[in-house]
């Protein structure tokens, strides 16, 4: 999946544009415009993934952002992998968008409530699965981390492995949105947890977060308020972990 450690840009939406929230919480949102030329604008900077997030979905459980991503799958060429998340709740929505061109689907609250949809979707495509684990105080958290669910992030991570995961995307919410820096803790348990590779994402603030990250096992790092903002560019983090 990842050839190579990864810095991917995160293009998440809300009502249509790109946004960047702190914590997770609505009311804190940056916005910073079209989705599809921020995609252009990454795929520029040397890009190789995007991720993508509809929160609209991921709050109220129903994609509300199609037109704006189904503009950045136009923008996409074929060398550029999509990662897609926020509202899929169905195995049968998340085979359309893989069948559509999206190359990784991400579930976070419909593979905490129905753990097998990760079976059933990767039964049709393989490696096609990125479980989000978002985690507040070493918590899991879904329902656009509103609801805790008692579960621990390293073990949820290895039983979403057996069930067939292509991937662990792990959301520090303790640090999300901050521009305060990384915990690499968490990120290493849940590496030495599984075998699939391990996403990082919430609290980068430099390219100093991003190679320690890769120095405690991610493949990859998922990083937004700080390319918006101009902390660093992409250019400059890839760089730094080639």
């Amino acid at each position: 999946m990842f050839d190579a450690y990864e810095v991917i840009p995160a293009v998440d939406m809300q009502d249509g544009e790109v946004v960047q929230l702190v914590q997770g919480e609505r009311g804190t949102e940056k916005r910073y415009g079209d989705p599809a030329e921020a995609a252009r604008r990454w795929i520029a900077a040397g890009a190789r993934t995007l991720h993508l997030v509809d929160l609209d979905g991921a709050f109220e459980g129903e994609r509300r952002n199609a037109p704006a991503v189904e503009a950045v799958l136009g923008a996409v060429g074929d060398e550029v992998a999509v990662q897609l998340g926020g509202g899929i709740r169905t195995a049968d929505e998340a085979i359309s968008l893989l069948d559509r061109g999206v190359d990784r689907v991400i579930l976070g609250t419909a593979a905490v409530e129905t753990p097998e949809i990760v079976r059933e979707i990767s039964d049709e495509h393989e490696n096609s699965v990125m479980v989000s684990l978002d985690a507040k105080d070493g918590e899991v958290v879904v329902s656009g981390w509103t609801e805790g669910t008692g579960l621990d992030p390293a073990e949820a991570a290895a039983r979403y492995e057996e069930l067939g995961a292509g991937a662990i995307l792990f959301t520090n919410v303790d640090v999300e949105g901050q521009l305060e820096g990384v915990k690499t803790d968490p990120v290493e348990r849940i590496a030495e947890a599984v075998s699939i590779p391990v996403v990082a994402s919430g609290g980068v603030a430099s390219v100093e977060d991003v190679r320690v990250l890769k120095e405690a096992g991610a493949s990859a790092v998922v990083v937004g308020t700080a390319l918006y903002e101009g902390r660093f560019s992409l250019e400059e983090a890839t760089d730094a972990v080639a």
